[in-house]
């Protein structure tokens, strides 16, 4: 009986983050890990992209280079905050069960200390080096991610991918002002490709994972509305998108080069959320939010090789 509340006891404090010696010294990469290297990936490529369509020649060094930095921290310092406020709900999640916090690699204290850090070296760096005006929305973006989405929308409504995915949209134009210094339509253009883009991409994560959402007590839609209507919303929203990737083009932004492949990547994409709705197998929802990537990623590609070839816009004109 004793050995079995000691083994209790062990397991509770591993769980709270209290044997953290006991899985090994914390590393560099358990900080890597926490600010979610992939996710700031994919978007840090779009700021890019955002950068060089800004321009018609070669973007400077100062914000391609201080620029991408300070915006990375400022995308890792949310994603740091975001491991530190969900940690109940990465404990109960397999998907997120092997974070830092959730191990006790890391205590939310230095977490926090590590985000703060980030935090401050972002603002300084793209103040100071780049512009206020992307500072300023930057730190908007942190706000958004991190506290407006992550402490509130998370766990209030099933809306909340839709409402809070502005502050995941907005790297592009982070790029843009980054270079530029001001608001301009096409850079908001970019955000509403991603804006539009976000629901579907993660609803048909949150389809896959709709029962451990709602063991955490997250109102995700499929936990809310049921996986039919969230197939449908994710149907809509993809058409929608393809709507979105054609303006760049429609508004005389891109060219052919674009507008082609912005067509076959959204047919791709159409192809999954019929798929989903209509004749899903067990694996379709993942293959559906694995495309997205992949979608989002090569339809920012696309823009930037359409950028600098000038022959892609010499029929349009």
């Amino acid at each position: 009986m004793a050995k079995t509340m000691t083994n209790d006891n062990a397991l509770e404090k591993e769980v709270m983050g209290e044997s953290s010696a006991a899985l090994g010294p914390t590393s560099w990469r358990d900080y890597y890990e926490l600010t979610k290297p992939k996710v700031v990936a994919l978007l840090m490529l779009t700021a890019v992209v955002g950068m060089f369509l800004s321009t018609p020649g070669m973007v400077p060094w100062e914000p391609l280079v201080l620029g991408s930095i300070g915006m990375a921290f400022a995308m890792g310092a949310a994603a740091a905050i975001n491991h530190v406020v969900d940690q109940r709900i990465d404990s109960i999640m397999a998907r997120t069960e092997n974070r830092p916090i959730v191990r006790g690699k890391i205590g939310a204290e230095r977490a926090l200390i590590f985000a703060a850090t980030l935090s401050v070296l972002s603002m300084i760096i793209l103040d100071v080096f780049v512009n206020r005006l992307t500072a300023v929305l930057t730190l908007f973006g942190i706000v958004g991610y991190a506290f407006i989405y992550t402490m509130y929308l998370k766990r209030a409504t099933p809306q909340n991918i839709v409402i809070g995915g502005i502050a995941g949209a907005i790297p592009p134009l982070l790029g843009w002002t980054a270079v530029t210094n001001e608001l301009h339509p096409h850079a908001l253009l970019l955000v509403l490709i991603i804006f539009v883009w976000t629901p579907p991409h993660f609803w048909a994560l949150a389809i896959h994972r709709r029962d451990e959402y709602a063991k955490a007590g997250i109102p995700m839609l499929p936990v809310t509305h049921g996986i039919e209507f969230t197939k449908t919303s994710v149907l809509h929203y993809t058409v929608l998108l393809l709507i979105a990737s054609l303006l760049p083009f429609i508004t005389g932004m891109c060219g052919f080069i674009y507008a082609a492949s912005a067509t076959v990547l959204g047919a791709g994409f159409l192809y999954y959320a019929l798929k989903l709705k209509y004749k899903p197998e067990a694996n379709t929802a993942m293959k559906t939010f694995g495309y997205s990537i992949v979608y989002l990623m090569l339809l920012f590609i696309a823009l930037l090789v359409d950028h600098y070839i000038p022959i892609a816009k010499a029929a349009i004109v």
